[in-house]
Protein backbone atom coordinates (compact mmCIF):
# COMPACT_ATOMS: atom_id res chain seq x y z
CA UNK A 1 0.00 0.00 0.00
CA UNK A 2 1.69 3.53 -0.88
CA UNK A 3 1.81 5.90 1.48
CA UNK A 4 -0.52 8.42 -0.11
CA UNK A 5 -3.37 5.74 0.54
CA UNK A 6 -2.68 5.35 4.15
CA UNK A 7 -5.33 7.50 5.91
CA UNK A 8 -4.28 8.64 9.35
CA UNK A 9 -7.31 9.09 12.00
CA UNK A 10 -8.68 12.30 12.45
CA UNK A 11 -8.44 13.66 16.18
CA UNK A 12 -12.19 13.22 16.66
CA UNK A 13 -12.01 10.02 16.20
CA UNK A 14 -8.76 9.33 18.39
CA UNK A 15 -10.16 11.69 21.19
CA UNK A 16 -13.17 9.10 21.12
CA UNK A 17 -11.99 6.09 21.32
CA UNK A 18 -9.43 7.56 24.44
CA UNK A 19 -12.48 8.95 26.07
CA UNK A 20 -14.11 4.89 25.51
CA UNK A 21 -10.86 3.37 26.68
CA UNK A 22 -10.76 5.30 29.81
CA UNK A 23 -14.53 4.43 30.79
CA UNK A 24 -13.99 0.91 30.44
CA UNK A 25 -10.57 0.73 32.44
CA UNK A 26 -12.48 2.77 34.98
CA UNK A 27 -15.62 0.60 34.49
CA UNK A 28 -13.26 -2.34 35.04
CA UNK A 29 -11.96 -1.26 38.03
CA UNK A 30 -15.12 -0.40 40.03
CA UNK A 31 -16.46 -4.09 38.70
CA UNK A 32 -13.39 -5.26 40.64
CA UNK A 33 -14.31 -3.17 43.31
CA UNK A 34 -17.21 -4.51 43.90
CA UNK A 35 -16.44 -7.87 43.55
CA UNK A 36 -13.47 -7.67 46.39
CA UNK A 37 -16.01 -5.95 49.27
CA UNK A 38 -18.87 -8.80 48.08
CA UNK A 39 -15.98 -11.18 48.87
CA UNK A 40 -15.21 -10.18 52.03
CA UNK A 41 -18.30 -9.32 53.37
CA UNK A 42 -19.32 -13.24 52.53
CA UNK A 43 -15.40 -14.36 54.24
CA UNK A 44 -16.40 -12.08 57.48
CA UNK A 45 -20.39 -13.17 57.76
CA UNK A 46 -19.13 -17.54 56.62
CA UNK A 47 -16.95 -16.31 59.78
CA UNK A 48 -19.63 -15.09 61.59
CA UNK A 49 -22.17 -17.36 60.91
CA UNK A 50 -19.68 -21.10 61.83
CA UNK A 51 -18.57 -19.14 65.22
CA UNK A 52 -20.23 -21.40 67.61
CA UNK A 53 -21.13 -18.88 70.17
CA UNK A 54 -24.48 -18.65 69.31
CA UNK A 55 -25.27 -22.35 69.25
CA UNK A 56 -26.52 -23.50 72.48
CA UNK A 57 -24.97 -27.27 73.58
CA UNK A 58 -27.64 -30.44 74.07
CA UNK A 59 -27.27 -32.22 76.87
CA UNK A 60 -26.24 -35.94 76.06
CA UNK A 61 -27.93 -38.55 78.37
CA UNK A 62 -24.67 -40.90 80.01
CA UNK A 63 -26.88 -42.57 82.54
CA UNK A 64 -26.10 -46.07 81.39
CA UNK A 65 -22.41 -45.41 81.04
CA UNK A 66 -19.73 -46.33 84.19
CA UNK A 67 -18.33 -43.29 86.47
CA UNK A 68 -15.55 -41.78 85.48
CA UNK A 69 -14.27 -39.70 88.60
CA UNK A 70 -14.14 -36.01 89.38
CA UNK A 71 -10.54 -36.07 88.05
CA UNK A 72 -10.00 -35.90 83.84
CA UNK A 73 -8.54 -38.90 82.52
CA UNK A 74 -5.58 -38.80 80.60
CA UNK A 75 -6.77 -41.95 78.04
CA UNK A 76 -10.03 -42.63 76.77
CA UNK A 77 -11.67 -45.26 80.03
CA UNK A 78 -14.39 -46.62 77.37
CA UNK A 79 -12.59 -48.04 74.95
CA UNK A 80 -13.31 -52.10 74.46
CA UNK A 81 -9.61 -53.55 75.96
CA UNK A 82 -10.58 -51.38 79.17
CA UNK A 83 -14.29 -51.01 79.93
CA UNK A 84 -15.33 -54.04 77.62
CA UNK A 85 -17.32 -55.07 74.40
CA UNK A 86 -21.16 -53.79 75.82
CA UNK A 87 -19.77 -50.49 77.79
CA UNK A 88 -17.96 -49.75 74.22
CA UNK A 89 -20.81 -50.10 72.31
CA UNK A 90 -23.04 -48.33 75.17
CA UNK A 91 -20.71 -45.32 74.97
CA UNK A 92 -20.86 -45.65 70.42
CA UNK A 93 -24.57 -45.53 70.69
CA UNK A 94 -24.12 -42.63 73.38
CA UNK A 95 -21.47 -40.79 71.52
CA UNK A 96 -22.88 -40.82 68.06
CA UNK A 97 -26.04 -39.04 69.72
CA UNK A 98 -24.01 -36.18 71.45
CA UNK A 99 -21.86 -35.81 68.47
CA UNK A 100 -24.91 -35.28 66.30
CA UNK A 101 -26.22 -33.07 68.57
CA UNK A 102 -23.21 -31.08 69.58
CA UNK A 103 -20.54 -31.13 66.91
CA UNK A 104 -21.78 -32.73 63.44
CA UNK A 105 -22.34 -28.94 62.58
CA UNK A 106 -18.88 -27.87 61.51
CA UNK A 107 -17.16 -31.63 61.99
CA UNK A 108 -19.63 -32.94 59.65
CA UNK A 109 -22.04 -35.76 59.78
CA UNK A 110 -20.42 -39.21 60.67
CA UNK A 111 -17.53 -36.88 61.44
CA UNK A 112 -16.37 -36.47 57.74
CA UNK A 113 -15.58 -33.09 57.88
CA UNK A 114 -16.31 -30.51 54.85
CA UNK A 115 -13.14 -28.66 55.71
CA UNK A 116 -14.73 -25.88 57.65
CA UNK A 117 -13.70 -27.97 61.04
CA UNK A 118 -10.46 -30.39 61.42
CA UNK A 119 -11.32 -34.30 60.46
CA UNK A 120 -11.72 -35.53 63.27
CA UNK A 121 -11.69 -39.13 62.09
CA UNK A 122 -7.98 -39.31 61.62
CA UNK A 123 -7.07 -38.03 65.47
CA UNK A 124 -5.00 -40.80 66.93
CA UNK A 125 -6.97 -43.86 69.32
CA UNK A 126 -3.92 -43.28 71.40
CA UNK A 127 -2.48 -40.96 74.51
CA UNK A 128 -1.56 -38.21 72.17
CA UNK A 129 -4.79 -38.34 70.56
CA UNK A 130 -6.42 -38.07 73.52
CA UNK A 131 -4.51 -35.09 74.89
CA UNK A 132 -5.45 -33.18 71.80
CA UNK A 133 -9.10 -33.95 71.98
CA UNK A 134 -9.55 -33.54 75.49
CA UNK A 135 -7.35 -29.71 75.49
CA UNK A 136 -9.72 -28.91 72.80
CA UNK A 137 -12.98 -30.24 74.32
CA UNK A 138 -12.15 -28.55 77.61
CA UNK A 139 -11.10 -25.03 76.45
CA UNK A 140 -12.50 -24.53 72.94
CA UNK A 141 -11.20 -22.94 70.18
CA UNK A 142 -11.28 -19.19 69.61
CA UNK A 143 -9.49 -17.35 66.50
CA UNK A 144 -9.57 -13.47 66.43
CA UNK A 145 -12.03 -13.45 69.37
CA UNK A 146 -14.50 -15.17 67.31
CA UNK A 147 -15.33 -18.39 69.59
CA UNK A 148 -15.24 -21.21 66.87
CA UNK A 149 -15.98 -23.92 69.17
CA UNK A 150 -16.77 -23.87 73.07
CA UNK A 151 -15.58 -25.40 75.89
CA UNK A 152 -17.37 -28.14 76.72
CA UNK A 153 -15.81 -29.05 80.37
CA UNK A 154 -18.35 -27.81 82.55
CA UNK A 155 -21.28 -27.85 79.72
CA UNK A 156 -21.70 -31.18 79.21
CA UNK A 157 -18.83 -33.29 81.31
CA UNK A 158 -16.25 -35.98 81.06
CA UNK A 159 -18.58 -38.94 80.66
CA UNK A 160 -20.51 -37.40 77.32
CA UNK A 161 -16.51 -36.28 76.29
CA UNK A 162 -15.32 -39.93 76.03
CA UNK A 163 -18.61 -41.12 74.73
CA UNK A 164 -18.07 -38.96 72.18
CA UNK A 165 -14.33 -39.53 71.16
CA UNK A 166 -14.99 -43.37 71.44
CA UNK A 167 -17.75 -42.90 68.36
CA UNK A 168 -15.12 -40.31 66.42
CA UNK A 169 -11.94 -42.95 67.02
CA UNK A 170 -14.45 -45.93 65.63
CA UNK A 171 -14.99 -44.08 62.09
CA UNK A 172 -14.51 -46.11 58.87
CA UNK A 173 -11.41 -44.84 56.97
CA UNK A 174 -12.49 -43.40 53.74
CA UNK A 175 -13.20 -46.24 51.29
CA UNK A 176 -12.96 -48.72 53.74
CA UNK A 177 -16.53 -50.73 52.23
CA UNK A 178 -15.42 -49.95 48.54
CA UNK A 179 -14.90 -53.68 48.57
CA UNK A 180 -17.77 -54.87 49.90
CA UNK A 181 -20.49 -53.06 48.52
CA UNK A 182 -21.96 -55.43 46.40
CA UNK A 183 -21.72 -57.95 48.23
CA UNK A 184 -23.93 -55.72 51.41
CA UNK A 185 -26.08 -54.01 48.53
CA UNK A 186 -27.36 -57.90 47.60
CA UNK A 187 -27.83 -58.92 51.33
CA UNK A 188 -29.26 -55.46 52.04
CA UNK A 189 -31.84 -55.78 48.94
CA UNK A 190 -32.98 -59.57 50.21
CA UNK A 191 -33.16 -58.62 53.56
CA UNK A 192 -35.97 -55.72 52.41
CA UNK A 193 -37.91 -58.54 51.08
CA UNK A 194 -37.70 -60.98 53.89
CA UNK A 195 -38.92 -57.76 55.83
CA UNK A 196 -41.96 -57.38 53.40
CA UNK A 197 -42.55 -61.75 54.16
CA UNK A 198 -42.30 -60.75 57.72
CA UNK A 199 -45.11 -58.33 57.90
CA UNK A 200 -46.85 -59.84 55.72
CA UNK A 201 -46.87 -63.20 57.34
CA UNK A 202 -45.77 -65.20 53.87
CA UNK A 203 -41.98 -65.98 55.70
CA UNK A 204 -41.15 -69.56 56.73
CA UNK A 205 -39.71 -69.08 60.25
CA UNK A 206 -37.10 -72.08 59.31
CA UNK A 207 -36.22 -70.42 56.17
CA UNK A 208 -35.82 -67.16 57.67
CA UNK A 209 -33.84 -68.02 60.38
CA UNK A 210 -31.65 -70.12 58.40
CA UNK A 211 -30.95 -67.16 55.82
CA UNK A 212 -30.69 -64.32 59.24
CA UNK A 213 -27.27 -66.94 60.31
CA UNK A 214 -25.86 -67.05 56.83
CA UNK A 215 -25.93 -62.86 56.23
CA UNK A 216 -25.20 -62.23 60.25
CA UNK A 217 -22.06 -64.66 59.55
CA UNK A 218 -21.35 -62.39 56.17
CA UNK A 219 -21.63 -59.44 58.19
CA UNK A 220 -19.07 -60.58 60.88
CA UNK A 221 -16.92 -60.65 58.42
CA UNK A 222 -17.07 -57.75 56.45
CA UNK A 223 -17.48 -55.99 59.58
CA UNK A 224 -14.42 -57.36 60.99
CA UNK A 225 -12.23 -55.89 58.10
CA UNK A 226 -13.20 -52.30 58.02
CA UNK A 227 -10.42 -50.25 59.05
CA UNK A 228 -10.60 -47.21 60.72
CA UNK A 229 -9.35 -43.61 59.82
CA UNK A 230 -7.75 -43.36 64.02
CA UNK A 231 -5.97 -46.69 64.01
CA UNK A 232 -8.97 -48.15 66.67
CA UNK A 233 -9.06 -51.64 66.26
CA UNK A 234 -12.67 -52.15 65.27
CA UNK A 235 -14.97 -49.98 63.33
CA UNK A 236 -18.34 -48.87 63.84
CA UNK A 237 -19.59 -49.61 60.23
CA UNK A 238 -22.84 -49.99 58.58
CA UNK A 239 -21.82 -53.70 58.27
CA UNK A 240 -21.32 -54.09 61.74
CA UNK A 241 -24.56 -52.60 62.88
CA UNK A 242 -26.46 -54.79 61.07
CA UNK A 243 -24.69 -57.80 62.09
CA UNK A 244 -26.28 -56.37 65.75
CA UNK A 245 -29.71 -55.45 64.85
CA UNK A 246 -30.07 -58.11 62.55
CA UNK A 247 -32.35 -61.46 63.59
CA UNK A 248 -35.25 -63.16 62.65
CA UNK A 249 -38.01 -60.90 63.65
CA UNK A 250 -39.31 -58.17 61.37
CA UNK A 251 -38.08 -55.32 63.20
CA UNK A 252 -34.80 -56.89 63.52
CA UNK A 253 -34.48 -57.89 59.62
CA UNK A 254 -35.90 -54.04 59.08
CA UNK A 255 -33.25 -52.49 61.05
CA UNK A 256 -30.52 -54.06 59.93
CA UNK A 257 -31.65 -53.22 56.16
CA UNK A 258 -32.19 -49.14 57.29
CA UNK A 259 -28.27 -49.49 58.76
CA UNK A 260 -27.40 -51.10 55.64
CA UNK A 261 -29.03 -48.42 53.34
CA UNK A 262 -27.78 -45.74 55.19
CA UNK A 263 -23.83 -47.13 55.27
CA UNK A 264 -24.29 -47.73 51.55
CA UNK A 265 -25.71 -44.20 50.59
CA UNK A 266 -22.85 -42.36 52.18
CA UNK A 267 -20.16 -44.91 51.09
CA UNK A 268 -21.17 -44.26 47.74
Amino acid sequence: MELDHFQRPKAPEIAAKTIQTITEIKRRRSMKTKYLITFLAVVFTTSQTFGHADVAPQPVNTDALPDVGEEWREENPYRAETAGEEVWKTAIEIGASGYNQNCARCHGLEAVSGGLAPDLRYLEANLDGDEWYTERYRNGYTVNGITKMPGYDELLGQKAAWAIRTYIETRPDDGALDDFLDQLATIRDDLKKIAERLVAGTAAYADISAKVDTYKAVLREVANQVSTASGAPAADSAASRAYTALDASAEGVAKATEFLTVGLSVAQ
